[in-house]
């Protein structure tokens, strides 16, 4: 008969392990029914582990929602670079509408209830990406005026992403729109001089 103990399970990251079983959570059900014990119980990790790095839910939570924004600066960034000048705005926007239509779940938890004034990192992660729009606009935008015209073109691609989600594009072609449809678009609303 063996009398040897076994060790405690340790985890070796375990605040990305909580954020990624939160995360695929959150994809399988409503964000309700989310809590601190389920989502260590997905980690594999005992009830209490969470606690370690989030006080609570909401804190986890907004761990989530920066881990999108990070992906979306992410997303945005690598639009602009494959754009030329002339087009990366609009890749950007194309980019920022698909984000949405492929993480559902995550983009509305990004932008639902307010945590960027609760929680400094996710304030600097949803700033950081939306720095990447800002600094292109600014670079294309040779006019008076910028700072409506990105509040309007953000506005835009942020608007028409939630049409989509919400299932609220009566026009043919946007039941499930396609990369093409977006771009079309968008392309048809902006000018910039």
């Amino acid at each position: 008969m063996s009398t040897s103990k076994s060790s405690p399970y340790h985890h070796g990251d375990l605040r990305a392990a909580l954020v990624t079983a939160a995360l695929g959570l959150l994809e399988e059900s409503a964000i309700e029914t989310v809590s601190l014990r389920a989502v260590a119980r997905r980690a594999g990790v005992s009830a209490m582990a969470p606690y370690r790095h989030y006080p609570d839910k909401e804190a986890l939570l907004a761990a989530v929602a920066q881990t999108g924004f990070d992906r979306l600066r992410d997303v945005l960034a690598h639009a602009d670079s494959i754009s030329g000048p002339d087009t990366a705005l609009l890749g950007q926007g194309v980019a920022y509408v698909q984000f949405a239509i492929e993480n559902p779940v995550l983009f509305r938890l990004m932008f639902g209830p307010p945590r960027r004034g609760r929680h400094a990192d996710l304030r600097t992660s949803s700033e950081t990406a939306f720095s990447v729009l800002v600094r292109r606009m600014t670079e294309q935008t040779h006019s008076a005026g910028l700072q409506p015209r990105i509040l309007g073109y953000w506005s835009l691609v942020h608007g028409l992403a939630m049409l989509i989600l919400d299932g609220q594009t009566p026009v043919a072609g946007f039941e499930t729109p396609d990369t093409e449809v977006v771009r079309q678009t968008i392309s048809s609303m902006i000018r910039f001089d």
